[in-house]
C-alpha cells in the first residue's frame, strides 16, 4: 500500500513548505494561548492562598522554615538551621530566661541566631557520627601470629601416580 504524493514539481514542494510552516505557526500560538489560560487558573487559588497567608499572623515564620532561600549569614540554609533559629530562642526564653527583661531576651535572640547560623545538618551528623563511634565496641584486632612457633609441615609425596608438583598448566 503505497501512498500518492500530491507534489510533482519544485513550485509545488515550496508551496507545501510554506503552508506547513504556516500551520506550525497557527498550532503553536493556538498552543501558547492554552498554557497562558491554564497557567492563569491554576494562579487563581495561590493568590487566594497567599492573600489568606498574608493575614494570618506568624504564617511567615512557618512558611520561611521550610523555604530555600538564603540566610542573613549569607550560606544556604538547612531545615535544621532554620528550626534550630526558631526554638532555640523559644526554649531559652521558655525555661531559662523566665524573669528576663525585654533586652535581655533580645540580645539572646541575636546572639543565638548569629551562632545558630554556624548550625547545619551536616555538622550535626557529623558530631552524631562521631559520638556513635566513640560509643560502638571497637572490633577485636587479630592476634599475631609467629611463625617461628608454627608447626612446621612437611611436603608429601604420593607414593603411587604422577606426583603433584609435576603437573603443568
Amino acid at each position: 500500500m503505497t501512498k500518492k504524493s500530491k507534489i510533482h514539481n519544485l513550485a509545488e514542494l515550496k508551496a507545501e513548505i510554506a503552508r506547513l510552516k504556516i500551520l506550525k505557526n497557527e498550532q503553536e500560538a493556538y498552543l501558547k494561548s492554552q498554557v497562558k489560560l491554564l497557567n492563569h487558573k491554576i494562579e487563581t487559588p495561590v493568590r487566594i492562598f497567599n492573600a489568606l497567608k498574608s493575614n494570618i499572623p506568624g504564617a511567615n515564620i512557618i512558611t520561611s522554615l521550610f523555604a530555600s532561600t538564603k540566610s542573613s549569614g549569607g550560606t544556604n540554609s538547612d531545615w535544621v538551621t532554620k528550626a534550630l533559629r526558631i526554638g532555640v530562642p523559644f526554649v531559652m526564653n521558655r525555661f531559662f530566661f523566665k524573669k528576663a527583661g525585654v533586652l535581655k531576651k533580645a540580645l539572646l535572640l541575636l546572639a543565638s541566631e548569629k551562632a545558630l547560623g554556624q548550625v547545619n545538618q551536616d555538622k550535626i551528623s557529623s558530631i552524631i557520627e562521631k559520638v556513635t563511634d566513640f560509643i560502638k565496641p571497637k572490633k577485636n584486632k587479630k592476634k599475631k601470629v609467629d611463625v617461628e612457633k608454627l608447626p612446621v609441615v612437611e611436603d608429601q609425596v604420593n607414593e603411587y601416580g604422577i606426583p603433584s608438583y609435576s603437573e603443568t598448566y
